[in-house]
């Protein structure tokens, strides 16, 4: 979490500063559609908006079997927002702010008895401080921690898939409150990942596409950054840039798995389609709902954007005798700030 070295200011003194939380989490959703058209509505979907309060919202899911298709023994989801006014770790720094949590886990995951998984899990937790500073009471982006995402005994085919997971690559909150898409350190991090998965000789085609339009982005945001792009002052018309990239850092086959390849955080299957591991995006939202205003809260400030993250563990993209998509283990967290 985000750290300041001295006690920020006691909730009495915020200047009425305040966070409207938002946050979802769902096990699994997607569309079959061969041989048969079916919708997977979210399963498992909990939410957490338009409130100040301090929330939490859970829901457990048994086993679930969809047309043979898609599969899970069980699976939870949880969504929780929380005004922490005080806590001190053990190195004397204090976490004061307001803290989002949001998790979804999968378990007994299987498709077509091609993908399958012990457990897969994404959590994240964002975390909007509060400051020493009576004119900018509490911070507008958030500091984001990915910590308890990861796979287990994930298979292709029966065979083992390792994944090495960055779970830092956000790195550090961005200074100044700076937005993370404004931030070069930030950006430097997930160009790194883009170019080692683009600059393989054998990359197909389509996913050689894709990476160039992300690096176009990455290309597009550096420019702004150099040329004081505040996204306060734009109303978002034409819509906000965006970033995606990936936790996983690595992919690792241990055995040779006929028809089986493995790009950067994804994975080919020969007669069957891919899969997509840990996937991120982070962007930004206009101004939120002002829901639950006060009489004693200050007079309205100026729209400021959000920043938001979304996490979505496993997609698949089937394309055999069972054409389907989903996606298992999906999270986002963001919310607003005020003033």
């Amino acid at each position: 979490m985000a750290t300041s070295p001295k006690l920020p200011m006691a909730s009495g003194s915020t200047q009425g500063a305040y966070h409207v939380f938002h946050a979802d989490a769902f096990i699994l959703k997607g569309k079959i559609e061969e041989p048969i058209q079916q919708e997977i509505e979210p399963i498992g979907l909990v939410k957490l908006e338009h409130t100040r309060r301090n929330s939490l919202f859970t829901q457990s899911v048994g086993e679930t079997n969809i047309e043979g298709v898609i599969y899970f023994r069980r699976g939870h989801t949880r969504v929780a927002g929380t005004h922490v006014q005080q806590k001190t770790d053990i190195f004397g720094n204090n976490h004061a702010g307001w803290v989002t949590l949001s998790s979804a886990v999968i378990e007994g995951y299987n498709v077509i008895d091609i993908i399958t998984a012990d457990r897969v899990v994404a959590q994240m937790t964002s975390e909007h401080a509060m400051t020493n500073d009576p004119n900018h009471p509490i911070e507008h982006v958030p500091r984001v921690n990915f910590l308890g995402s990861g796979f287990s005994n994930l298979r292709i085919g029966g065979f083992p898939v390792e994944t090495e997971l960055d779970l830092n690559i956000c790195g550090p909150k961005p200074k100044d409150d700076r937005t993370y898409l404004l931030d070069l350190g930030f950006l430097d991090r997930v160009q790194r990942q883009l170019d080692s998965a683009a600059g393989r000789k054998d990359l197909p085609g389509s996913l050689g596409e894709q990476y160039s339009k992300e690096i176009v982005c990455i290309d597009d945001l550096r420019k702004r950054a150099k040329e004081g792009w505040n996204p306060a002052a734009d109303s978002g018309a034409n819509g906000y840039p965006k970033v995606r990239f990936s936790l996983v850092k690595t992919i690792r086959l241990p055995k040779e798995i006929p028809g089986v390849q493995a790009f950067g955080n994804q994975i080919f299957i020969q007669d069957y389609g891919s899969v997509a591991l840990g996937e991120v995006e982070v962007g930004i939202h206009g101004q939120q709902s002002t829901f639950g205003r006060r009489k004693d809260d200050p007079p309205q400030s100026p729209a400021k954007p959000s920043t938001y993250f979304k996490l979505l563990m496993i997609e698949t993209r089937m394309g055999c005798a069972y054409k389907n998509g989903g996606g298992g283990a999906g999270t986002t967290v963001n919310g607003s700030t005020f003033p």
